[in-house]
């Protein structure tokens, strides 16, 4: 991965490529629960180690149905090939 951290007059501006793909679910997770999310460095101990488990507690749902979403793309994508006649491409999709 590739990242690049730029300060402007608009705020801080983060750019973070892939080499020949996408990112993965854990990356749209963690950027998911970080705008839900944030904790303050101040917070007392016990205060952060909860908020601490409520943010994995979010970032797991989010990459949970993040994934299972991914999944009935594919199903669906797979489908609509099926029906076309492409039962080859079918496959291929359904097995990645």
């Amino acid at each position: 991965m590739f990242s690049v951290d730029v300060t402007s007059s608009l705020g801080n501006i983060v750019v973070e490529t892939e080499t020949n793909k996408g990112h993965d679910p854990e990356w749209w997770a963690q950027r998911c629960t970080d705008r839900i999310c944030s904790i303050s460095e101040n917070a007392e101990g016990h205060i952060r180690q909860q908020a601490e488990e409520y943010r994995l507690a979010i970032y797991n749902t989010i990459l949970y149905h993040i994934k299972c979403a991914m999944n009935s793309e594919r199903c669906t994508m797979a489908n609509l090939l099926r029906t076309q006649g492409h039962e080859d491409l079918a496959k291929i999709l359904k097995e990645l």
